[in-house]
């Protein structure tokens, strides 16, 4: 295939992958103001977007741990074609729409390197992947990164209930969270675009360095942070509602002041991971401490089962999209003809996706209803008003009432 054409056809499905992180993502900053009342749905995710491209601008150097670092550098450059990272994203995007649809909180991150994994493995070989590189600033990461949001939000919750002691028993004592819920929350949101935005960045230099139209080693170039930032808050503010609703009151019933702890504990680390260029997967880092501040605040409970079940993603999504990817690989080496096929079955599927969502829609006025419990009928449990018929008292008998013996 024609090397400009492959190209630009990575590039744009990198630029969609980047939208689908962002609405896929958008649960991580804004799901627990959103649900505890501090913002308002349509405006949390509209300065979520704000915040997001902003921070798209503030570092490059996650960016450059996928550009030069998982996939390996040989002699003649990078070990991985244009074609190959085109298979990748098809393994990422499809993943990332597959637990966007059944609400599951997945890390887009590892979706993004799992398909490039599985692909690479399939295309070059075992030896083009820095194992080393992917379990330094991958793997373990993602296993101590959200623990450690966990206990931190699980501490600041303790504090923050310690502190405000005194508003035992009053509904809106610890009201006042709600207005730190909103700085909390920007810092989040500001964390989730140094982070995310950098994956799509560093896959689009990777495509440039691996069809020699960039020099290896080198960061992204300026059009190319640019059109990430902007699709990674296009697609936050276009919502993600099924996930909001899934970290907002799925998990556990989130206060004004557990989300604050929750979102503090959640920047601080993303922030921190950014800075060392750790690939981290903000997904995971966020469910931590909302679990952590649901352990932390006296009277909740954690939904373990909606536990379990994002768990469960979290494990399958780095094997699940390196399948896909290591299948779109296959095709691909059939030439044209099988990135022809690669991106029909994708676009296939994302409409099939789209339509199943739309038979079953979640969007900004349903997203923060009660999620539904054991005992209590489904109409109660999601917040809708149920109108009430008055009962007429009962009319008092005629006559003298018998005393009782």
């Amino acid at each position: 295939m024609d090397l400009t054409v492959i190209v630009v056809l990575v590039i744009a499905l990198a630029l969609f992958f980047d939208f689908t992180n962002g609405f896929h993502d958008t649960a991580n900053a804004m799901a627990t103001p959103i649900a505890t009342g501090a913002m308002r749905p349509k405006v949390a995710v509209a300065l979520a977007a704000i915040l997001n491209l902003v921070g798209a601008f503030l570092s490059t150097e996650v960016a450059k741990t996928i550009s030069g670092g998982i996939i390996k550098e040989g002699d003649g450059g990078v070990q991985i074609t244009p074609e190959l990272i085109f298979a990748g994203l098809v393994g990422a995007v499809l993943w990332n729409m597959i637990t966007w649809l059944f609400g599951l909180p997945s890390s887009s991150s590892h979706a993004l390197f799992g398909g490039l994994i599985g692909a690479a493995i399939v295309g070059v070989g075992f030896g083009a992947v820095d194992f080393v590189v992917l379990l330094d600033k991958v793997i373990l990461p993602a296993v101590i990164a959200p623990v450690t949001a966990g206990v931190v939000a699980y501490s600041a919750t303790k504090l923050a209930y310690w502190i405000t002691r005194r508003y035992d028993g009053r509904p809106d004592g610890r009201g006042g969270f709600r207005y730190g819920q909103i700085f909390s929350s920007s810092l989040v949101a500001l964390a989730h675009g140094t982070n995310d935005a950098q994956k799509t960045m560093g896959i689009i230099t990777l495509t440039l360095i691996s069809a020699g139209l960039q020099q290896a080693g080198s960061g992204p170039e300026t059009w190319v942070i640019i059109s990430c930032a902007l699709a990674i808050a296009i697609g936050t503010y276009s919502g993600g509602w099924r996930i909001i609703r899934t970290l907002g009151r799925g998990l556990t019933e989130v206060k004004p002041a557990q989300g604050f702890a929750a979102e503090t504990s959640t920047a601080a680390t993303i922030l921190a991971s950014s800075h060392l260029g750790f690939a981290l997967s903000t997904t995971q880092v966020a469910s931590g401490s909302v679990i952590g501040s649901g352990l932390g605040r006296r009277g909740a409970s954690v939904r373990w089962g909606t536990a379990g079940r994002i768990a469960l993603g979290w494990l399958l999504t780095l094997p699940a999209a390196a399948i896909v990817g290591g299948v779109s690989a296959w095709l691909v080496d059939l030439g044209p003809v099988g990135v022809a096929i690669d991106a029909l079955a994708a676009v296939i599927v994302i409409v099939i996706i789209f339509w199943l969502s739309n038979r079953n829609r979640v969007d900004s006025e349903n997203a923060v209803a009660p999620v539904p419990v054991q005992g209590v009928s489904e109409v109660a449990a999601s917040g809708r008003a149920v109108k009430i018929k008055k009962v007429k008292p009962l009319k008092k008998p005629r006559g003298k009432a018998k005393e009782s013996a």
